[in-house]
Parts: C-alpha cells; structure tokens; sequence
C-alpha cells in the first residue's frame, strides 16, 4: 500500500462528501486507502459515508476527542508507505496524489511535503508555506511587520513570503489541512502531540520532523482547493483565543524556559489586543453610518432652527429655548433614524430608497406624535418638515457619492449576483438550474457549454473556451461548475485565470442537492441550498425579534385572558418568557425534519412551528422538511402571525 490518506470529519457532511469525490478520482492514479475519522458529528456524515463511499475505511466516534487524537486513531491502522492528513473541507486535483508520491520516492530526505493550497475564488492562501514561529517571528506577525515586509526575509518569515509560490522549497512548518509525511517518519519523532485539541498541532508534528533529521517540502506542482474555516469561525474571539493557546503549548514544550516566557507574554497580549479590536470595529462598523447621519441631521436642525429664529421670532421678540436643541431635536432624530434602521436602511450593502422609506416613515411618526403631545412641546412643523427634506438630500446625497466612488458598502451587487452561468454537459447544467430557478429569484442563468454541439441547445450562451468574454458580456456575477463534468484542475485553472473578475465561484457536487463556495478568504466558507436564507436576512432577523418581543409582552398583558384558549397552560407562561430573554422563539422550524438535504439557516428552538398551520392535518415528515424550507426561503412576519393565530392552542408546547 502506497498512501493512506486520512479525513477527520466535524459535521461538514456535504463538504466531506465533495472532498471524498475528489479523492476517489486522485486515488485511481495510486494504490491508496482512505480513512474517514468521524468526531460524533449530528449532520448525518456517517451515514453519508457508509451510503456514498462504501469503500472508505470509517471510524465513528462516539464523543470528540479532537483533531489529534482522531488523526492518531487512523495513523495507527493505516498500511500506506505514506500518511496524508487531509481536511474535509478540500478538494485535491486528479493528480495530485500521485505527483506527491512521485517526489517523496525521488527525495528521501523528505518527512513531509505540502503543497499549493488555493481557497474557493482561487486566491493563493499564504499558509501554504509557513516559518517556525518563534518569538520573534510572532512578534513581527502580531505587530503588523510581517503584513508590512511580507517579502522580508526577517520580517516575512511567518509565511515565508520571500520564497516563490510557484516553487519548490525547503519550507518549516506544513499546513495540517493537507499534510503529507512518510509514515517511517512517523514511526521515528512520533504522531500528533494529543495535548493538542485542536490548532497547532501541525506546527508540532513539522518541528519533530526537523528535529529527526528530514524535510519539509512546499510543492507547488500541485493544487487543492482549502474552503478555509467551515468547522471554526476564524474571525472570531474564541478561534483567537483557541489558536494562540495551542502557540503557548508549543512554546512550552520546545522553547527554553526563558523564550516561552517571551512568547507566551507575546501571545497573551496577542489575545487581548485581537479581541479588543474585534469588538471595536464591530462596534465601529454598527455605529458609524447612523452617527455619522445623525450629526449630519442635527446640523440641518440646527441651521434651519437658526434661519428661522432670526427671520421670524426674533423680531417678535421670541426664540427656542435651549431645551429645543437639547432634547427635542435629538428625539426628533432618534425616531427618524429608528425608521431608517427598521426599514433596513443600516443593512448592508446601503441603499438610498431604504433610507427614503425609513425617512418618510420616521416624519409620519414624528407628526403623529406631534398631535398627541401638550401645547408648550409643539415646536413649528415647518422645521420638522424642512429638517426632514434636508435629510432627505443630504443623507442620500453621500450615499450616492460614496456609491459612484466605489465604496463596496454602498455598492448593491445583489443585481449582478442573480445573473448566475453554468458551466458543465447540458443535461448536468440544466438539472442544477433548475435547483436556481426552483429555488432563488435570478434575473438570469445561462448554460456555458463544453463543446461545439452544445452551443445548439436551447439557454446556451457560450462555451467554457469563452468564458471570460460571457461573464463580461452577460455581467455574470455568479459561476457555478458542476463537478460531475469538470475535473478539479479545471476549476482551479478557471478560478485562478478569473481571478479579476470580481465573480463568485460555486461547485455543484454530482447527484446533490448542495451547493458549495467560498466568497473570500477572510470568509468562512458557505454551504447553503440556493436562497434558503430569507429568514436570516439583517431586517427579517430584527423584525422577527421585535414581533418575539411584542408578542410576549401583550399575551403577558393579557395573560388572565387568553390562558384558557392554551392547552398546557404552565407551559405557555414559561415559553413567555423564554421568547421574551431570546432562548426561544414563537415560530421556527419542525424540528423532526431538521435533518434534510438542505441546510437551512440557524434558528433558536420554536414553539410553534410551520406545521402548526395545519393542525386538522396529518403531515408526513416529507411535507413538514418542504414547508421548513418554504419557512426559510419565503420568510414574512405575517407568516408568523398566521402560524401563531391557526396554532394558538399549542403555544403551550
């Protein structure tokens, strides 16, 4: 046996199953077994794989034992001359197994070997090649040196920038999402450290290596696709903080004494300056826009207030009181910019006719209320309307500049997202259009076929020799490839010669339902059934929230009332609450169906769900998984509403 390749899988079932595809066609070039280590996933993966992949040598977990420890379990059973650690999350090329173990037999000096990882858009992820990081190379990455010089032989050592990516070297450190090691070597500096849970672990193992007289290789001559971060949410403070962690450890097995002391300082200040800043510029990002509006409003105010105290009540000896500008005007803002945040004029990317809504919508408000309050609190409604007008012009005024100027939050590509091309044979193209159309509003979706016979058939609008001129023609915002047709190093050659597109790449796996892309490499990867997503949408997410809230707070209200048309009356009084603290909501999904081919957006557990409209009905576990799936993709409160009226008795449950 030739290599034994190992795949420890996290509930990422339809990523595992693309990748295994993918490793099924490489292995055909080599005598090769594969392993499937499964940490107690709950998305079905292994039932996938006993279904799919009947060859595959499975190993089912019944806890999570983490990364190392699941990897040791396959190491230690495998029979190849070589190991390859291979993320799930991967797609690798037709040959790439075998030009692997082509250079690992002509260098017998070489313990591991990593090669040229691209992410889903095919932009080359650095980590492909990596320097030990030894304090001093952690501080130049934590400061931003290593951002600065990243082609510093002392600066850029982290990711060795200084080397090229398009050749071979002698590298440090191999990427544990696809690393390839001689198990001699294994049976020599040892396997994964198990004190690793997860992260740093192959940092480690690359060291022992070093340290037991073999190299590590960067080996360009081969490419996989790296999805990058499905299993973890790389920006986030916890991966921050779980990743730094695994650094400490390492420091503290290989480093002296007096250097782990350094470095684990280093990388406790890391932790707190990333978190720190992670929180600032969310905060940052959420509070921007609106104070920026709302400054700009209170000067309209202002200015207006000013013109006409001196044009009209000045000379009849009155003015606004300082209570005008202190309070008033800034309640009068509040509520017009409470409109424009409930009509969704904050989501991004941000839109002038949102912003005209919640505008208008605000005034309403503000003239509603005007009527309502005493006499001595009514200040002219000529300020309010003209105060109003002047947000109007200047609000959408900078919004339209910073569009023109190109500022990407401002910039609406949703338009150009749905004109979508599919590239692949014309009976694979056409089955996995017809999932788009079924499944998501696309102002377009053309077939891209393969040959001259396909460019007869009906939708086709090219071939895959142009497709560079049909996504500028077309203004494709979207490429799907369907893998069923297209060889992996296909792909990777399109994404890669695309790359200035600015298109979004997506593969559609052969006989599923899932689609699979990557939109950036600071993305985590994103795995979704086409437009299932309304219901997680910025505005429909507040707007349920703020109906959750309502609700709980009216059937408290009236709770002496309305208790005797419940059924489990206790039971009712605690959903109250737990809707009203967010542990709950009044509607979500039919949980027995959760399981499906789709995966839908997260939601918190529902006390009522879509099946609840139907409650003289008995329905199967199929219809309740499609009226699911409606739920999500159609989402409107009013469906709630409905939901909650038809299924009232039940909101006990």
């Amino acid at each position: 046996m030739k290599l034994s390749v190992i795949i420890v899988n996290y509930n990422v079932k339809h990523f595992l199953e693309q990748c295994l595809n993918s490793v099924h066609q490489a292995t055909q070039h080599v005598d090769a077994e594969v392993w499937v280590v499964d940490n107690n996933s709950v998305d079905q993966s292994v039932e996938m794989v006993r279904e799919k992949f009947p060859e595959v040598l499975l190993i089912a977990n019944k806890d999570n034992p983490g990364f190392s420890v699941a990897n040791n379990q396959a190491i230690k059973k495998s029979k190849g001359e070589y190991v390859l650690l291979l993320n799930p999350d991967t797609i690798v090329e037709e040959l790439t197994f075998k030009k692997v173990v082509d250079f690992m037999d002509a260098h017998s000096d070489a313990g591991g070997l990593g090669v040229k990882m691209v992410d889903g858009n095919g932009n080359f992820l650095p980590e492909s090649k990596r320097g030990l990081p030894t304090p001093a190379v952690a501080f130049y990455k934590i400061f931003g040196l290593a951002a600065i010089f990243p082609k510093s032989k002392t600066f850029g050592k982290y990711h060795l920038g200084y080397l090229d990516k398009e050749e071979t070297n002698e590298i440090e450190v191999l990427s544990g999402a696809f690393m390839l090691m001689r198990k001699k070597t294994l049976d020599e500096v040892g396997l994964l450290d198990e004190t690793f849970f997860m992260y740093g672990e192959d940092i480690d193992l690359s060291y022992r290596i070093t340290l037991g007289g073999y190299k590590n290789y960067y080996f360009p001559e081969t490419r996989i696709i790296h999805y990058k971060g499905e299993s973890t949410k790389k920006a986030s403070v916890s991966y921050v903080f779980t990743f730094y962690q695994a650094m400490i450890i390492f420091a503290k097995k290989h480093f002296s004494l007096r250097y782990a002391s350094l470095f684990t300082l280093l990388i406790n200040f890391a932790i707190y300056m990333r978190a720190g800043a992670s929180i600032a510029k969310r905060i940052l990002n959420r509070i921007f826009f609106p104070v920026l509006d709302a400054g700009i409003l209170y000067f309209g105010f202002y200015m207006i207030k000013q013109y006409w105290e001196q044009t009209w009540l000045i000379p009849t000896g009155s003015y606004y009181p300082p209570l005008y500008l202190h309070y008033i005007v800034p309640i009068y803002i509040s509520i017009l910019l409470g409109g424009v945040l409930l009509t969704g004029g904050y989501d991004k990317p941000y839109q002038v006719p949102k912003l005209v809504k919640g505008l208008f919508f605000g005034i309403i408000t503000i003239l509603v209320m005007y009527a309502l309050i005493p006499d001595n609190y009514r200040y002219s409604r000529a300020i309010i309307i003209a105060g109003t007008f002047w947000g109007f012009i200047s609000l959408s005024g900078y919004r339209f500049a910073l569009q023109l100027a190109g500022v990407s939050a401002f910039n609406n590509e949703e338009a150009r997202k749905n004109r979508i091309a599919v590239l692949g044979s014309i009976e694979e193209s056409n089955r996995v259009a017809g999932l788009i159309s079924n499944m998501k509003q696309t102002s377009f979706i053309g077939l891209v076929g393969l040959d001259e016979q396909d460019r007869k058939q009906e939708n086709v609008i090219g071939l895959a020799a142009q497709l560079q001129d049909i996504i500028r023609v077309y203004s494709i915002g979207e490429v799907i490839f369907c893998a069923k047709d297209l060889s992996a190093q296909h792909i990777i050659d399109q994404m890669i010669q695309l790359q200035d597109q600015g298109v979004d790449y997506k593969i559609a796996p052969q006989e599923s339902m899932a689609i699979i892309g990557s939109n950036s490499i600071n993305a985590h990867s994103d795995l979704f059934m086409i437009e299932v997503d309304s219901v997680s949408k910025p505005q429909n997410k507040r707007n349920k929230r703020l109906m959750d809230i309502a609700l709980s707070i009216l059937f408290l209200l009236t709770l002496p009332i309305i208790i005797w048309m419940v059924k489990d009356k206790l039971g009712f009084i605690k959903n109250i609450f737990c809707v009203l603290f967010s542990r709950k909501t009044w509607v979500a999904y039919y949980l027995g169906s959760i399981d499906q081919e789709v995966k839908l957006p997260n939601l918190k557990k529902g006390v009522l769900n879509p099946g609840n409209a139907f409650t003289k009905e008995d329905l199967s576990d199929d219809t309740l998984s499609r009226l699911n799936l409606l739920y999500s993709r159609d989402y409107k409160i009013t469906t709630d509403l409905e939901i909650i009226w038809k299924g009232f008795s039940f909101l006990g449950n």
